[in-house]
């Protein structure tokens, strides 16, 4: 690893000394490249990176035309600075800077979409997003929990979806497109439409997605372990163990999905804009592989493992006003309501007994942001938040021979999560060289859950939580020329105790359990970094960021007593008690380093790789390996562009773990890793080299190909529970109008 890192420094200095003798000047290029892009995640408001002191990446809506991601975790992937982790194909759960699941905070149109059982657990939530209804992407990296409060720990992914587009003449403006997509590795069918319909002062977008996913085909060469020799299945009331015909094929994986939005927009007049957004995603049932691939005395621990459909609703009223008066030049105002619904179905094999646990949230929130200019030299931003959530879990136990449904023991207690906030932040330019940027935020969270110890005699019936979190930032911007930006961040970050942390019974692992732990405080995250972007020339650009972050009061799982007890039977089986606890301080840091050619001819070259490492305190004083940071990754691409064709041949790879690498946590999930020659699980180092091309026939169509993973590798990637696709052939056609 040391030495991959040392040859990256050298690649990224030869370059930046020799660019300008090896690129010259492309008379027919469309633009140059610059440090300078809008970007709104930092404060909420659109704002020039140039003059940002966190790190921002954005991802484009022709970049994603481009790359043609099946679901949103796919278009995190692509970027090539997120780790993508997957249980199951209907999944996808970033990882950035070391961080991961409940440390990390969605922001969909401005609004928050982290609930209160977010879990600690990998997440499949982002997977609810349309990429086609996706206008751009940002990532903002690190602690910012001065703007966005809790969870933002390791960062924000803030994803701005369609916006109406209003007519500038007196005709209405009629625009849409429609786009059917095929994918050979799991046999994808997508249709996709959606239509503009705006006149000067009203507008309206609706938009809608279909897609169908089979069982996912391994590539052929890689570890023997990954293979699927069999699998279960129910045939005549009986689990029956049945022989794969293709070990390559992940049985069961498939699962179809469906999303629909409409946006409303009012624009009156110049200084205000209303928008209303419905926006609704529901799946399928489907598998979560990693269980199914679990075994028990040597036969599949499971007859059933599913996730019952994921739904997401959300309704969302933004409110714009340009107000140049004492309080406000611009104020922006978001209500919203979200329902989610997520459910587990489970049952041994050979085993009547089916469980089904259901989790529905109901969240509630309203943001009110400012910003107002001081001076020429002087602008602040700031604003208050409210956010409620309502859980209701339940269980039920059927016996699927008799039809017989009972109750059950709930995942979650009944609870109320609510957050309060109020924040401020300033920019003061004292040159066109050197802007100063400070925050802070004050937040006041609220627990109150209720316990049903029907089925677990827990000491209390009733939990409550009160407390505050101060957090703060301090960011300077150094501009030595046009061409340097050199940027140093410290800040804070925080995460509240939820639902999920506070009150979860589940199997964590075989002869495991968790249990609720009504006396929990936030985790605090202390954060450094300082970043450095250089222009050479017109035609590269180079891009290191190096940072280092400790969470103190990490809230952790750690061996427990329920009523005196280590041990308890769950589901049948002896299993040690543990608990969610501040019982830990974990620390990681790394380097981003990026580098963006411009060659002659309509070429160019980009490369973008990252290394992180984490390390956790255990209870005994030694320390592990931190879960979600995963090994050194990567993506590097070469891409050919004209008017009408975009070509891009690119490599994505990642290290290997050794087995002395892996969390204390992973090293007992044999079931997901390969076996080294000592027998011990480990994470394999793996590439894939991957072919995307996009032609505009005319006007109204463009066509879309790819082949992914050309050399057919089969690979994990780290923690996975899914062996990810093999070579994958990809066409797709688009109609404007």
């Amino acid at each position: 690893m040391k030495n991959t890192l040392f040859l990256l420094l050298i690649l990224v200095y030869s370059f930046s000394t020799r660019a300008q003798v090896l690129i010259e000047p492309d008379s027919t290029s469309e633009s140059d490249i610059t440090l300078d892009e809008v970007v709104i995640s930092a404060n909420k408001w659109s704002q020039s990176k140039f003059n940002i002191s966190n790190k921002v990446s954005k991802i484009s809506a022709k970049e994603v035309s481009l790359q043609n991601p099946q679901t949103a975790a796919d278009l995190l992937g692509a970027s090539g600075e997120v780790f993508i982790q997957k249980s199951q194909q209907g999944g996808g759960s970033p990882m950035i800077r070391g961080f991961s699941t409940n440390r990390l905070l969605y922001i969909v149109d401005g609004v928050r979409m982290n609930t209160a059982i977010f879990r600690s657990g990998n997440l499949q939530n982002v997977i609810s997003l349309d990429p086609f209804a996706t206008e751009s992407t940002e990532i903002l990296f690190g602690p910012n929990s001065v703007i966005y409060g809790s969870d933002a720990i390791g960062g924000v992914m803030n994803f701005q979806t369609l916006t109406p587009k209003l007519s500038t003449c007196d005709k209405a403006n009629v625009t849409g497109k429609a786009l059917t997509r095929y994918s050979s590795a799991n046999n994808e069918n997508t249709a996709h439409f959606d239509v503009n319909v705006g006149w000067k002062k009203w507008a309206s977008l609706t938009s809608f997605t279909s897609s169908d996913f089979g069982d996912l085909r391994m590539g052929s060469k890689g570890p023997d372990e990954y293979l699927r020799p069999f699998y279960v299945q129910r045939q005549d009331s009986v689990d029956v163990i049945v022989t794969n015909s293709d070990p390559r094929v992940q049985r069961p994986t498939g699962y179809s999905q469906i999303n629909m939005m409409e946006k409303l927009r009012f624009r009156p007049n110049d200084k205000w804009d209303f928008q209303y957004g419905f926006h609704y995603s529901e799946t399928s049932e489907y598998s979560r592989y990693d269980r199914h691939i679990r075994y028990k005395n040597g036969l599949p621990r499971y007859g059933e493992w599913n996730y019952g459909p994921q739904k997401w609703m959300m309704n969302n009223l933004s409110i714009s006003h340009k107000g140049q008066n004492l309080l406000y030049d611009e104020m922006s105002i978001h209500l919203a309501q979200q329902f989610f619904e997520e459910s587990r179905i489970s049952r041994d094999i050979n085993k009547s007994n089916r469980e089904t646990r259901i989790e529905k949230v109901d969240a509630y929130s309203i943001n009110v942001d400012f910003k107002k200019s001081i001076s020429e030299k002087n602008t602040m931003y700031y604003g208050i938040e409210a956010v409620q959530n309502d859980v209701n879990s339940i269980g039920i136990d059927e016996n699927i021979e008799t039809g017989e449904k009972t109750d059950g023991p709930a995942r979650y207690p009944q609870s109320t999560w609510a957050s309060y906030a109020a924040y401020l932040s300033n920019h003061h330019s004292f040159s066109e060289k050197v802007i100063l940027q400070t925050g802070l935020r004050y937040n006041r969270y609220k627990l109150d859950a209720t316990f049903d110890t029907t089925f677990y005699h827990f000491p209390y019936t009733t939990a409550n939580m009160n407390s505050g979190a101060l957090t703060g930032s301090i960011g300077v911007v150094y501009h030595p020329t046009e061409k340097w930006t050199m940027r140093a961040n410290v800040s804070t970050g925080f995460r509240s105790p939820n639902v999920d942390d506070m009150g979860k019974v589940f199997d964590s692992e075989p002869g495991s359990v968790i249990v609720p732990n009504p006396d929990l405080e936030a985790e605090y995250a202390y954060n450094a970094e300082i970043d450095i972007a250089k222009l050479v020339g017109k035609y590269l650009k180079l891009d290191l960021s190096a940072y280092y972050t400790i969470l103190d009061n990490a809230l952790v799982r750690r061996d427990f007593t329920l009523n005196g007890e280590d041990s308890i039977m769950y589901d049948g089986t002896l299993s040690q008690v543990q608990a969610i606890q501040n019982a830990a301080v974990a620390t990681v840091y790394g380097i981003q380093a990026g580098i963006n050619i411009k060659l002659p001819s309509g070429f160019g070259f980009s490369s973008d790789f990252n290394y992180q490492k984490g390390e956790e305190e255990m209870d005994d004083g030694t320390t592990s390996p931190s879960r979600h940071a995963p090994p050194c990754y990567g993506v590097s691409r070469l891409t050919y562009q004209t008017k009408k064709l975009n070509i891009q041949f690119y490599a994505v790879y990642s290290d290997k773990k050794e087995f002395e690498e892996l969390p204390f946590e992973e090293q007992g999930k044999t079931e997901i890793y390969a076996i080294d020659e000592n027998g011990n699980p480990y994470s394999p180092s793996w590439y894939t080299l991957n072919f995307k091309a996009m032609y505009q026939l005319n006007e109204a169509f463009t066509i879309s190909a790819g082949l992914e993973n050309i050399t057919d590798q089969r690979y994990r990637p780290y923690s996975s529970g899914i062996v990810a696709a093999g070579r994958n052939f990809i066409l797709s056609l688009k109609a404007q109008f």
